[in-house]
């Protein structure tokens, strides 16, 4: 088998494409949160703390050999944070959903099984010895 036969067969498995498709969903699902976290929630949450723009949260570190500022960003960094824990969560909550569907419907009881022959041949002997006594 040829290198090109092997990789179309790698490449038309099921598992190959989903994770395609999941990584593009995904991706688009990042920037989706990273435009909620950036342009909804974090400015409320500088609103209501007292006008803070966390985008211009720094610290100057002083400037590089060409002259320009050395920022540390912590602002940003704290944003990228909030990022990650949305998304973090609505995977849990995916995650989560996807195995309470897998779980198996549990069994209906059985019917207890019938006793075995000898069991019955004892109760028997029981029953007649019970009996002359």
């Amino acid at each position: 088998m040829g290198i090109g036969a092997e990789f179309k067969e790698f490449a038309m498995k099921g598992n190959v494409i989903d994770l395609a498709v999941g990584v593009i969903i995904g991706a688009a699902f990042g920037k989706i949160v990273s435009s909620l976290v950036g342009d909804l929630l974090m400015p409320l949450l500088g609103k209501l703390i007292g006008g803070v723009n966390f985008a211009d949260l720094a610290v100057d570190l002083g400037k590089d050999p060409a002259g320009k500022e050395v920022l540390l960003k912590y602002g940003a960094f704290l944003q990228t944070m909030f990022d990650f824990v949305i998304i973090a969560l609505v995977i849990f909550l995916a995650i989560k959903g996807i195995n309470r569907l897998k779980k198996p419907v549990p069994a209906a009881p059985a019917a207890p099984a019938p006793p075995a022959k000898s069991e019955v041949l004892l109760e028997e002997i029981r029953d007649l010895l019970a009996k002359r006594a």
